[in-house]
């Protein structure tokens, strides 16, 4: 993809306020063999862009003072509630050396499994993007991850994943994360077995609560009689 930028000569938040308010986002370009440069863009055309996948996972064509350049967004910053880019940073490529960064996952055929189609189950994507480090000219769009072979009861891990050639995936010290997952739908329904075991313990309750409130009353009544019972015998002796 490409996109025109401008160069920019103040710097300073009442200056970047002022550009925000005539339709320009600004931004910087930095890395690669040369010094950090300031930049601004066309608002809308950048916010248009931004929708784009391929704008944050590609490698980008900035033309900039009639010269090309190859770089890719490393970060955006909106505005907490106004629909409003408030900053944008790029990156400048070098094509010997490799890239590390996100990649989305593209998700197919899941419809076609064996655990959507005959198991009642659904498939939950764990991961929705991996981070990649590969050189700029093996950097892929997306990575495609074909579902159809998912089976109730099966997780599908990064290190089954078919990765495109050149490209590493870097883990942060997991060693090996569960990209998708599978659920049954509503949850399985216990046997009758299964909920007459259960349900025994409840049922042997019952009775077993109600001889222990009858115990627990049996011995107040005698309590009572006991206490009524020496009272009368003084009132024959008088």
């Amino acid at each position: 993809m490409k996109f025109v930028a401008f160069e920019r000569n103040k710097q300073g938040t009442g200056a970047s306020r002022r550009l925000r308010n005539t339709g320009r986002a600004p931004g910087i370009v930095y890395g690669g063999n040369g010094q950090p440069q300031l930049i601004e863009l066309d608002h809308n055309a950048l916010w248009h862009a931004l929708k784009k996948e391929a704008f944050h996972s590609t490698i980008l064509d900035m033309e900039l003072a009639g010269k090309e350049a190859k770089v890719l967004l490393r970060d955006v910053q909106y505005h907490p509630y106004k629909p409003q880019i408030v900053h944008v940073d790029f990156q400048r490529v070098d094509a010997k050396t490799k890239l590390h960064m996100k990649v989305p996952f593209h998700f197919v055929k899941a419809e076609e499994s064996q655990a959507v189609k005959f198991e009642n189950c659904v498939v939950n994507h764990v991961m929705s993007e991996v981070d990649i480090s590969c050189f700029p000219a093996d950097l892929p769009e997306f990575i495609e991850v074909d579902l159809s072979g998912m089976k109730k009861g099966i997780s599908l891990h990064l290190s089954e994943v078919k990765l495109p050639k050149g490209v590493t995936a870097v883990t942060h010290g997991k060693k090996d994360p569960v990209v998708v997952s599978v659920a049954v739908v509503g949850g399985e329904e216990p046997t009758e077995a299964a909920a007459a075991v259960e349900g025994a313990p409840a049922a042997a309750a019952v009775p077993a609560a109600a001889d222990a409130k009858a115990d627990a009353k049996a011995p107040a009544k005698d309590a009572k009689a006991d206490a009524k019972a020496p009272a009368k015998d003084d009132k024959k002796k008088k």
